[in-house]
């Protein structure tokens, strides 16, 4: 019997495998790494994945209310008030 250490690549899924964990991931809420971001980037999210990352891949704006934005975007909204 083989065994089967080293996880996806001893399995023959290789980059198959880390590209469908990597669109998991997205689905999760965004690539958690630099890899799952080249591999999304190259490869693309799956369609009605509702993250930040695949929606500015798309181009699409952000559609989110203005209470989830991120910090750093309603601390640059509140300076262009002035």
């Amino acid at each position: 019997m083989v065994s089967l250490a080293g996880g996806l690549e001893a399995r023959g899924l290789g980059e198959a495998g880390e590209l469908e964990a990597a669109r998991a991931n997205a689905r999760a809420g965004g690539p958690t790494s630099e890899r799952d971001k080249d591999l999304l980037t190259r490869y693309g999210c799956l369609s009605g994945t509702n993250s930040s990352f695949c929606r500015r891949l798309e181009g699409k704006p952000d559609s989110r209310p203005t209470a989830v934005r991120s910090r750093a975007y309603k601390i640059k909204s509140k300076r262009n008030r002035n």
